[in-house]
This record gives structure tokens, C-alpha cells and sequence, in this order.
């Protein structure tokens, strides 16, 4: 049962943008068969993910062999520092939020423990990665647990944790964004840790901006993972923004700006203003969402 809190977009089925290339049936199955076939042998494996030794370097060829099996590269953009610190120091890594292509992309980077709803628990294959991967899962639809989600969520951190998180909530087209909720910044408030932004943009391989890899609307997985195995020469641009430092804002209002501003800044994205939102999303069904201040 949902309830006034439940973040809500108004992106649907027109938003996704037309006339994107696409690959032929036969490679469509070929890539099915080759993604799941990657996410098997991980959770085959899930015992070697134990062993602390090359733990993380494991996690990001399992990732990055589920994008290649849908043909996604990754061009990244900054972030050299993030990318080649040590383990052991906290930080809450925050995103927009397009489709469920992002944790996989972030995890290929650098793996890390998410804040996920708990529904994505029971997801086929992919399911199985985020338990195994240390996920603190949020039930959305019980407001009265989110404090002690949060306070876990703090601990992580404070222990020395990634945790991904999409603090807008749920999934947007990419071709608009929503605002980024604010409880989960106070989790790095508490835990004293400092924030990275990462910005997210989908794009074709001759650089035409495509919503089509966006998990929106009332659809199932399966139809997304058959729309983003269809598309040719699809692209994850990955902006990492400098990191916000603790200390720097006085509240966890302030360091959600600062994280949304940055975000946005380095994708030019537009924010559809809150009452529009409010409007829009009355007149639509909810959509299949990501966790709420994840």
C-alpha cells in the first residue's frame, strides 16, 4: 500500500525517444543468454566472494560482464580519485536515477553496498547480486522503519562502507530529473562521512541522447532488460563529480542541494518544477520505482 510520501515521476511509455538503432532478434537472444549466463556464474561463485583477497576486483568483472553482454560501454568522466582509493574509507555515492543498468554500471567502477528497495530482493538473477553485494534494503510502503533503516545505513558508513544510493526515489527518463530527497544525507551526517556525486547520461554511439534504457512506467523488468537488449551502440556516460566533504553543509537539506547541484551541473538535466510533478503524477500509475532516499 502506497502512501503520500511514495516519490513519484511523471515519466512513462512517451518519454522513451524514437527512432533509436536496433540489433537484429538473434543478437537480442544472444545477449539475453549471455547476461544471464555472467549473472549465474557469479552467484555459482558466490562462495570465492567471501574471500577478501581480489573480493572487489571479482565483483567488477561479474558487472562489467553483464554490459558487455548487453553492449553497453562506459565512458567515464573524472573521478580518478575515487576510483583508485583505497578501501576501508566511508562515502555516500549518490545518482540520478534512470534504469536498473546504473548499479550495475556504478558496481563495474568500483563495487559498493546499496540502499535498495526491498522488492528488488526478489528480482530474477539480478536479485541475487544486490543480496550477495550487502544491501540495506528499505520497505518504502512502512515509513515507520525508515529510522532504523537510516541508522544501519549510518553505521555502514561509518565502518568504512560504499553505499550507492538514488536519492531522487525512483527512476526518471534521464531527459528530466526530480529533486533529491534529503534523509539519507543526514545517514552521512551522522556517519561523518563525505558525499560523491556520480551523474548518469544514456546516449547512442553518435551521441543522440536515448530514454529508451529507463526503467519507467508500470513495466515489468523483463520488458526493460528486452528494450536496452535491443538497442545498438548504447552508451553510459559516467560523470563523478568532486566530493562533498563533511562539514561542508550545516544540515542534510543544504548537502542534498549541493549533491543535486552537481548532479545537474554536470549533465545540463531539467528539473520538472514540484508542482507540475504533483499534477503530472495524479494523472498517471505509479511507477516501478527505486527506493526512496536510495
Amino acid at each position: 500500500m502506497s502512501h503520500a510520501w511514495m516519490p513519484t515521476s511523471p515519466c512513462g511509455d512517451g518519454c522513451l525517444t524514437d527512432g533509436d538503432a536496433v540489433v537484429g532478434l538473434p543478437r537480442r537472444v544472444l545477449r539475453f543468454a549471455a547476461a544471464i549466463t555472467a549473472v549465474l556464474a557469479a552467484l555459482l561463485s558466490a562462495p570465492l566472494l567471501l574471500v577478501p583477497w581480489g573480493r572487489e576486483r571479482r565483483i567488477r568483472l561479474i558487472f562489467r560482464g553483464v554490459l558487455r553482454a548487453f553492449g553497453v560501454r562506459l565512458d567515464v568522466r573524472g573521478g580518478e580519485d575515487f576510483l583508485t582509493a583505497p578501501a576501508g574509507r566511508g562515502a555516500l555515492v549518490v545518482n540520478n536515477h534512470i534504469s536498473w543498468l546504473d548499479i550495475v554500471a556504478i558496481n563495474a567502477l568500483r563495487p559498493m553496498r546499496a540502499l535498495a528497495k526491498k522488492e528488488i530482493a526478489g528480482w530474477p538473477v539480478l536479485g541475487g547480486l544486490v543480496r550477495r553485494g550487502g544491501s540495506i534494503f528499505l520497505d518504502r510502503e512502512r515509513l515507520t522503519t525508515l529510522p532504523a533503516t537510516m541508522a544501519s545505513l549510518a553505521d555502514a558508513l561509518r565502518t568504512g562502507s560504499l553505499v550507492s544510493v538514488t536519492p531522487e526515489g525512483t527512476t526518471w527518463c534521464g531527459l528530466a530529473s526530480g529533486r533529491f530527497t534529503t534523509a539519507t544525507f543526514q545517514a552521512a551526517i551522522d556517519g561523518g562521512v563525505p558525499v560523491r556525486p556520480i551523474a548518469l547520461r544514456y546516449r547512442l554511439a553518435d551521441g543522440r541522447e536515448t530514454s529508451r534504457p529507463a526503467f519507467i512506467g508500470p513495466e515489468s523488468l523483463i520488458a526493460s532488460l528486452r528494450r536496452v537488449a535491443a538497442l545498438r551502440g548504447l552508451v553510459l556516460e559516467v560523470h563523478i563529480c568532486p566530493e562533498i566533504a563533511p562539514g561542508r553543509a550545516e544540515n542534510r537539506r543544504e548537502l542534498a542541494a549541493l549533491a543535486e547541484a552537481a548532479v545537474y551541473s554536470a549533465l545540463g538535466t531539467v528539473q520538472i518544477p514540484a508542482q507540475q510533478r504533483r499534477r503530472t503524477a495524479r494523472r498517471q500509475p505509479a511507477p516501478l520505482a527505486s527506493p526512496p532516499a536510495k
